[in-house]
């Protein structure tokens, strides 16, 4: 695979779209960035279950540093629970770390494809009808939390996103405010993402066929393109959050979920 300008300005333009909407909305873009650079690696004679593993762990990879962006912000506002934090993120470790350096390496690419299909299909219908979970208790106790986090950090490694559509609703069914839940959740996408990523890393160091520039299953040239792009646009997206009708704009893009959703799902299962 060589690094031809095309391919630079395909990843750049994905960080940038990526970025935007992450601003835009308060959504991270791993559910966009997994289908979009399978399809460019799939397009680049990459097998097509490496394509989606390196996908999956290549998005998660840009989480590192989109994260630290995000979390300055909410800190500012004081709007992170770190309380809530150092509480889960414990959990998160364990459970990424499972996920990424278990059960990710052992399944097959189609498989995860699959999962990423549904469960892409899940966040887009919670998006769509924007419903909150009504709040019904209190955060449970360190070891409950524990349990919550290693849900969040597996499920998470599995799909190569940031958690945010499993720990706001969790937190807002915890009777955490809704903006604590979404700076909360930003803070999370740090851990969760470290964590994964060192066992996408480990488990790939012996895996045959990886493209040039690959440090396990991380594509080296597009987490560097896409995370410089997107960490520059996001602010952008914030500030043009304030002037459009956001709700209307996460339908849009729901549907939009819908279509990669789907295109996820058939790459699954035509590879069975």
């Amino acid at each position: 695979m060589t690094f031809e300008p095309l391919l630079i300005l395909e990843l750049a333009l994905l960080g940038v779209g990526t970025g935007f909407l992450a601003g835009l909305l308060g959504i991270g873009g791993g559910m966009l960035m997994v289908p979009f650079i399978t399809i460019i690696m799939a397009q680049r004679g990459v097998a097509p279950d490496l394509a989606v593993k390196m996908a999956i762990a290549t998005s998660m990879a840009t989480i590192i540093f989109t994260s630290i962006s995000s979390v300055r912000a909410h800190h500012k506002r004081g709007a992170v629970r770190w309380d809530i934090v150092r509480r889960l993120a414990p959990g998160i470790v364990v459970g990424s770390i499972i996920g990424s350096l278990g059960v990710f390496a052992l399944l097959k690419g189609s498989y995860l494809a699959i999962f990423f299909g549904l469960f892409v299909s899940f966040s887009a219908t919670q998006m769509f009808l924007d419903k909150k979970p009504k709040p019904t208790r209190q955060m449970p106790g360190t070891a409950g939390q524990f349990a919550a986090g290693g849900g969040i950090g597996f499920l998470s490694g599995l799909v190569g996103a940031g958690g945010g559509f499993i720990s706001v609703p969790f937190m807002t069914w915890c009777n955490v405010a809704i903006h604590n839940a979404v700076a909360t959740s930003a803070a999370l996408g740090f851990p969760i993402a470290v964590a994964n990523v060192l066992g996408y890393v480990i488990s790939g160091q012996s895996v045959q066929g990886l493209p040039p520039a690959s440090f396990g299953y991380i594509w080296l040239p597009a987490l560097v393109v896409i995370a410089a792009c997107s960490f520059f646009v996001a602010p952008l997206g914030a500030r043009v959050a304030h002037k459009l009708p956001v709700s209307k704009l996460k339908r849009v893009f729901a549907s939009i979920l819908y279509v990669l959703a789907a295109y996820m799902l058939w790459k699954g299962l035509s590879s069975l």
